[in-house]
C-alpha cells in the first residue's frame, strides 16, 4: 500500500509538504502541488478517507433532502438536474453525497439526527415542506445548511426568479392575443405564492380579467390532479382559451384530459408549463415553459454550502436569485 512516505522520497520533499498538497493548501507552489499529485495517481495512492476527516475534523461528506408531497423526489427531471449539478460540484472540491430522510435502517429518526449520524458537515436542502418542525431544527441547528427556493434567517439560499419567470410567461402569452388565461397552480409553498402573485400582478398590468374560477389549486409534479383541474375548467361555460401548470410534469395529465375532449393543442387549447425539463422539448407539439436553472441552482448550493463548512469564522449568508429563460415551444396558438 502506497503512503504518504512514499510519494515524499519520489519527490524530494518532506512528508507534511506531500501532505500539504494533496489537501490543497495555498503555501505549495502550484508547480511542486502538480508534480506530488501526479507522482501520487502514478503510485497508485489512495487517501484513507477516515485519516484525513479525523486530522482536519471534516467527513468531506454533504447531505441532500429532497422531499416532496408525490414523493417522486429525485425521479422528477428538474430534482434530477439539480442532484447532478450538486454532486458534480461537490466531487469537485473534495466532498461525497449522502441522502438524508427520517428513516434510519428500522429506525424513524428526524432530519437532524439522520444528518448528525451520517457524519454530514452541511446538507443542502433541495425539496422539502419547510414549515415542517424538523426541516426548522435542521435548519435553525450548528449544521450548516443551503435551502433551495426558500430562506431561512441567518442561512444561505439559492432562488429561482419565480416572480420574472411568471411575468415573463404571461407577457409572451399576452403578445400571442390570449385574454383569458386560467393558471392551475402548486400547493401553496413559497414558490406558488410568487408565481401567483406575479401572475396576478402583470395580468392587472395587462388589463387582463382573472375571474376566480381560473385559478385551480393542484399539486406540483402531479398530473392526475393538474388532469381533473382541466377538466373543471373545460366545463366552464366561459371556458380560457389558455392554461398555465404548475410545472411541465403535470402539464401531461392536462394534455391527456385535453385528448380526452377531442381539442388539439395549440388549434384548440394553448397550454404553457414550467421549469422547462427535457422531456418539454421532445413532446410534440413543443411545451411553451419556462426554463429554470436547475444545474446552476445545484452548482452555487453546493460552493456556497462547501464555502460556510471551510470558511467559518468570514462566512456571510448569501441569497442568490437563479434566473431562467423563455422556451416558446409550439403550444401557444396566435390568436391576435
Amino acid at each position: 500500500m502506497v503512503t504518504i512516505t512514499d510519494i515524499a522520497k519520489a519527490c524530494g520533499v518532506s512528508r507534511a509538504t506531500v501532505s500539504k498538497a494533496l489537501n490543497g493548501a495555498a503555501d505549495v507552489s502550484r508547480e511542486t502541488t502538480q508534480k506530488i499529485r501526479e507522482t501520487a495517481a502514478a503510485l497508485g495512492y489512495h487517501p484513507n478517507a477516515a485519516a484525513r476527516a479525523l486530522k482536519m475534523g471534516r467527513s468531506y461528506n454533504i447531505g441532500v433532502l429532497f422531499s416532496d408531497a408525490t414523493g417522486g423526489g429525485i425521479s422528477h427531471e428538474y430534482f434530477s438536474l439539480i442532484l447532478e449539478s450538486v454532486k458534480a460540484e461537490a466531487e469537485r472540491l473534495g466532498y461525497d453525497i449522502t441522502f438524508i430522510s427520517k428513516d434510519l435502517g428500522r429506525l424513524s429518526v428526524d432530519y437532524y439526527e439522520h444528518a448528525k449520524y451520517r457524519g454530514c458537515d452541511g446538507v443542502v436542502i433541495a425539496s422539502a415542506d419547510f414549515q415542517d418542525p424538523a426541516i426548522i431544527r435542521l435548519s435553525a441547528s450548528e449544521i450548516p445548511t443551503v435551502t433551495l427556493d426558500y430562506s431561512f434567517d441567518s442561512r444561505s439560499s439559492i432562488l429561482s426568479d419565480n416572480v420574472r419567470g411568471m411575468e415573463t410567461l404571461v407577457r409572451f402569452v399576452h403578445a400571442k392575443g390570449h385574454r383569458k388565461i386560467a393558471f392551475i397552480h402548486g400547493e401553496l409553498t413559497s414558490v406558488t405564492q410568487k408565481r401567483l402573485a406575479s401572475f396576478r400582478k402583470t395580468c392587472a398590468e395587462l388589463g387582463i380579467p382573472v375571474p376566480a374560477e381560473y385559478i385551480r389549486p393542484a399539486v406540483f409534479h402531479d398530473p392526475r390532479s393538474s388532469g381533473l383541474q382541466t377538466r373543471a375548467l373545460l366545463a366552464l361555460e366561459n371556458r380560457p382559451t389558455c392554461i398555465f401548470y404548475p410545472d411541465d410534469l403535470s402539464y401531461l395529465g392536462g394534455m391527456n384530459e385535453l385528448e380526452k375532449h377531442g381539442l388539439s393543442i395549440p388549434k384548440d387549447m394553448s397550454v404553457v408549463g414550467y421549469d422547462g425539463i427535457p422531456l418539454s422539448q421532445v413532446l410534440r407539439p413543443r411545451l411553451a415553459t419556462y426554463r429554470q436553472g436547475a444545474e446552476q441552482m445545484g452548482r452555487e448550493a453546493a460552493r456556497l454550502l462547501i464555502e460556510q463548512i471551510e470558511e467559518p469564522d468570514t462566512w456571510i449568508p448569501q441569497q442568490i436569485t437563479v434566473e431562467g429563460e423563455l422556451l416558446k415551444g409550439d403550444t401557444v396558438a396566435d390568436i391576435g
